[in-house]
């Protein structure tokens, strides 16, 4: 038999953290999870559209990552848990460094602001970096408001925005469209 997707012990707007700990839909740590979760959609989104096998092993690897994260910011600190939730490392923010900086090398230097758009999948990319950022935001708030994150995360969504931006880019190159320069009207 199937298991039941659904529940019903959120119907009234709570749920619980693992650990047990209730807590209101609002709650700023759910906002934070579901922001991750957002963004593994959207990166899945350009995964789908990305021709470079090697942008979408990252990617992959990136989701992966991002269940981390999710899984992290789901438990209450305040309680041990029973679930072995794997850790983000170090060596995941370095991966990140390391694909911008050999994507960099194939790009020419920004010499203006860049709009995003010029192909759907360049367009989709900055929308994933938008979502990464406000994750971002999210969990420097949790910190902010006493509840404690690993600074890993806040260094892997650091990183990983910035990846999306320069992946935006490659991706524009690699598929020979023009970057779109951002011209003040002053």
């Amino acid at each position: 038999m199937a298991m039941k997707i659904y529940t019903k012990t959120g119907d009234k707007g709570s749920t619980s953290l693992i650990g047990g700990t209730k807590v209101p839909k609002s709650h700023l740590r759910i906002e934070a999870y579901g922001t991750i979760d957002e963004l593994n959609s959207f990166i899945g989104l350009c995964r789908d559209h990305l021709t470079d096998e090697h942008a979408r092993t990252i990617l992959k690897d990136t989701q992966d990552r991002l269940f981390v994260i999710g899984a992290a910011l789901a438990c209450d600190p305040e309680k041990e848990t029973k679930m072995a939730i794997p850790d983000l490392k170090e060596e995941d923010v370095t991966v990140l460094e390391k694909e911008i900086d050999t994507m960099n090398e194939t790009l020419p230097p920004m010499k203006f602001f860049v709009l995003p758009g010029g192909h759907p999948t360049v367009s989709e990319l900055h929308i994933a970096r938008c979502v990464c950022r406000r994750a971002e935001r999210c969990c420097v708030r949790l910190e902010l408001e006493n509840h404690p994150i690993e600074p890993v995360i806040l260094q892997y969504l650091n990183r990983l925005s910035d990846y999306l931006f320069v992946l935006a880019r490659y991706t524009a190159h690699l598929l020979q469209v023009e970057e779109i320069p951002w011209k003040s009207r002053s």
